[in-house]
């Protein structure tokens, strides 16, 4: 195991430099973002036992009860709207009882998924990448575009029905590299943490996170491109779990976290034959979002470009990935920005959809898509393969898709123009700018990670 400390030492002249490649500090004014009209990729989390879907667009966030067969009316006395700018992050504890959401206006909001009141409001000093919440439900975790991670505890804040303004500490740092994912261990053990610079940090979350996290357990080092998104995947087996990384370089790992070890890498490029290319710009299969299903070896990847979802399988018994199939979704234009499902995993959930699209009717646009058969035995037999569901057949039909998309029927148009935008904000969201000297000189001055330091 390596000590916090020791990275400081090791790490800290090398991302002091990064730092200086990194966003301009003026960006991270959420009033100056909000002008600057960022395009954010739609988002959606799926209740651990389907009780529900929530869709953030934008700054707006949808909720559907699948239970009531109904939409919810979320009640913040905090603020209104709920979210001023985009919400970059968002979803369910492993219990189903706490729902956060997070994003460009700084503030971090935890609701109650019985009553859907916000219970807590938590603001942050810069905009937040990424969001956990703790296997037990007593800590919410989250990262912010600076590269620190810091922890809220939530002790009897599950019944409390009045909001309350809570105080984040900053608990571990990547300084100065954007956090792209966070996941707690299926043992609540670790907490895990990826970022744009490749690195992907297993750290060991302590017994009192409020004091800090210093001890790390390894680091997953093998991606030559950004991490984009963490998953875990175990079995009745394989109880303690694998991580799965997918990333920019084109590539899905498997990982042992308590060694470090890169167990498999599986390339995706040359399987989604399905990417286009006009000839004119490069093709890009980036990696962009992960799914995976309690005790079962599929994993589901959203792919840029690729219009419909990747299924791999892991045998955890030989540490091995391999593609299973690509399912198509025709007939429409849709490339799916975020995957979910609950733990039965009988359904995967997909959306597309962007905030701020130019020249635009409608400029928060969101499409729903809903894939079944998303097991193993399904997979596995012919005669019940995964297959994209009509509208009409997903839960909640028409009520659902009122809620969630706004609409039923979304204008080809958008669709098309969404897709655009999509590919352009999936390709710039996590590569990093090139400034003049000066902005680099003022980020070096002005640069407060320091703060955390002990």
């Amino acid at each position: 195991m390596e000590d916090a400390h020791a990275e400081d030492g090791e790490q800290h002249n090398k991302d002091d430099e990064v730092s200086l490649e990194t966003e301009d500090a003026h960006a991270e004014d959420g009033e100056q973002h909000n002008k600057g009209g960022e395009v954010a990729p739609a988002l959606i989390s799926v209740h651990p036992t389907q009780n529900s879907v929530a869709v953030a667009v934008g700054s707006d966030l949808r909720v559907f009860d699948l239970i009531g067969d109904c939409g919810v009316t979320l009640v913040d006395e905090s603020s209104e709207p709920f979210h001023k700018y985009s919400i970059r992050a968002m979803r369910y504890g492993a219990k189903g009882k706490l729902f956060v959401s997070a994003g460009d206006d700084k503030l971090v909001k935890i609701w109650s998924t019985e009553s859907w009141h916000c219970i807590a409001t938590v603001c942050s000093e810069k905009r937040v990448s990424a969001v956990a919440i703790s296997n037990d439900g007593l800590h919410v975790c989250f990262a912010d575009k600076f590269g620190v991670v810091w922890v809220v505890d939530l002790p009897g804040l599950e019944n409390n029905e009045a909001p309350v303004n809570k105080k984040a500490v900053a608990m571990l740092a990547h300084y100065c590299s954007i956090i792209t994912s966070l996941e707690f261990s299926p043992d609540g053990q670790f907490i895990i943490s990826a970022d744009r610079d490749f690195k992907i940090r297993v750290t060991i979350f302590p017994k009192k996170p409020l004091d800090g996290a210093h001890e790390i357990q390894s680091f997953c080092l093998g991606h030559t491109e950004f991490v984009s998104c963490l998953a875990f995947i175990c079995t009745l087996d394989h109880p303690e779990g694998f991580l799965v990384s997918g990333s920019g370089d084109s590539t899905i790992r498997l990982w042992d976290i308590i060694s470090g070890s890169l167990l498999d890498t599986c390339e995706v490029a040359a399987k989604a034959g399905q990417l286009k290319s006009d000839g004119n710009e490069e093709v890009h299969a980036t990696v962009t979002a992960l799914c995976t299903i309690q005790d079962c070896p599929l994993i589901a990847a959203a792919i840029q470009n690729l219009q419909g979802i990747m299924l791999l399988s892991c045998d955890l018994s030989s540490r091995a990935l391999s593609i299973v199939k690509v399912v198509s979704i025709t007939g429409e234009t849709f490339i799916p920005t975020s995957l979910g499902s609950s733990i039965t995993g009988e359904l995967l959930w997909m959306v597309t959809g962007v905030s701020s699209l130019p020249g635009s009717a409608h400029p928060s646009f969101s499409r729903i898509k809903v894939i079944s058969c998303f097991e193993e035995n399904s997979v596995a037999s012919k005669g019940h393969e995964p297959i994209v569901l009509e509208d009409n057949e997903i839960p909640g039909r028409t009520k659902l898709l009122e809620k969630l998309q706004g609409g039923v029927s979304i204008d080809e148009k958008d669709v098309l123009a969404a897709a655009e935008a999509v590919k352009r904000s999936m390709c710039n969201l996590l590569i990093k700018k090139q400034y003049p000297e000066e902005n680099r000189e003022f980020r070096k001055r002005t640069r407060n990670d320091r703060k955390i330091k002990s």
